[in-house]
């Protein structure tokens, strides 16, 4: 079981490597097959890469994601109630496996001794097993705080007002939780978290409590709660990992990256915006050197992904390529405000975007 459980972190460790390394080779040659823009809000391709030098994607592979667990290692403890539950994690130590069995736990639950690389700590359960916070207006339902090296895998979580929250975790994978009927944001990455992997959940149903906040995963922290949050410095959660999510009937944003983070890949993940109401993309990308790749979008109330300079020296070098954005809204499927040093590459695609295709010419 052990042996398990080292192979899947080490897995999600090399992934946010790879990934680092795919954003700080991105000014690196491609050879991508380009198509011209057919005429708005019909389909659109990638137009004609402009023939002036421009910053190119890299051709590196992108980071691996883990592959998602087919069920729970072998229980060290296994928990049917509450304070069960409450007692597990207090007393958790490096390469426990704590299973919920089938039922709702209801409560807030805080997380706060750590694991390692070769031993997560591990909690495991099923989409039958959910953790209820008890009222949407009310406090985190689980709550990583300042514990490192866990794997959260399986169960459901709702009926707070965040959903998971990570301070200061290291090396954790949130994978294949259900996260819904949220009074703010879903999942939440913050406090110099970093080299995490946030893969396989389906989320939906956020922002009960103030639209503005319901966004489906959020990294990082905004420049204006810095001194609340991360000792008025940058929120450098780094190199974390957000792939092949399902996200859904948020109020905000799919994903929202903050000014401070860098070096992080969002892959392979599925957003709709039919509930979008306090927002108007799936992605807003304000940090540094993010690869954002593979994804699919329906339904925004303007764009598609956008890029946002909040801070001077945030919101630049970041790649978007092999996206699909099937818009149905007035604005582009990838608006970068400024451009900087963002490359939009031609192997994205958009389509039933009003304004197009992008504001900015395609590379590659």
């Amino acid at each position: 079981m052990r042996e398990f459980l080292k192979t899947r972190v080490a897995v999600a460790i090399i992934g946010f490597l790879v990934g680092a390394l795919a954003v700080g080779a991105a000014w690196g040659i491609v050879s991508v097959t380009a198509t011209p823009p057919a005429p708005s809000p019909g389909p659109v391709a990638g137009p004609e890469p402009s023939s002036s030098p421009s910053p190119r994607p890299s051709s590196t592979t992108a980071p691996d994601v883990p592959t998602l667990s087919s069920g729970c290692p072998d229980a060290t403890e296994t928990v049917s109630t509450a304070d069960e539950l409450h007692s597990a994690l207090e007393s958790a130590s490096a390469g426990d496996v704590i299973v919920l069995e089938h039922g709702t736990y209801l409560g807030n639950f805080v997380a706060t001794e750590s694991g390692t690389a070769d031993a997560p700590i591990t909690l495991c359960g099923s989409a039958e097993s959910v953790l209820d916070g008890g009222n949407w207006k009310g406090d985190y339902v689980f709550h990583l705080d300042g514990a490192q090296y866990w794997h959260l895998l399986g169960f459901a979580v709702t009926n707070g007002q965040k959903g998971v929250m990570a301070d200061t975790t290291v090396g954790s994978v949130i994978e294949g939780l259900s996260v819904f009927h949220i009074g703010d944001e879903a999942i939440h990455l913050r406090n110099f978290s970093t080299d995490n992997a946030v893969i396989g959940n389906d989320i939906t149903d956020t922002g009960l409590r103030r639209p503005k906040f319901g966004e489906g995963v959020y990294i990082g922290t905004a420049e204006s709660n810095w001194c609340d949050i991360s000792n008025c410095e940058p929120d450098n959660s780094d190199r974390n990992l957000v792939a092949d999510n399902t996200i859904y009937g948020t109020t905000s944003e799919s994903v929202d990256i903050k000014e401070g983070t860098s070096g992080g890949v969002l892959r392979g993940n599925s957003f709709d915006g039919s509930s979008i109401i306090d927002a108007d993309s799936w992605v807003d990308v304000k940090g540094n050197d993010w690869l954002i790749e593979g994804n699919t979008g329906v339904n925004s109330p303007l764009d598609g992904f956008q890029t946002h300079e909040i801070l001077d020296g945030w919101g630049t070098r970041n790649v978007f390529r092999d996206n699909v954005a099937t818009v149905n809204g007035p604005g582009f499927g990838f608006s970068l405000t400024p451009e900087r040093d963002n490359v939009v590459a031609c192997s994205n695609s958009a389509s039933q975007a009003g304004e197009g295709f992008s504001n900015v010419t395609c590379a590659g």
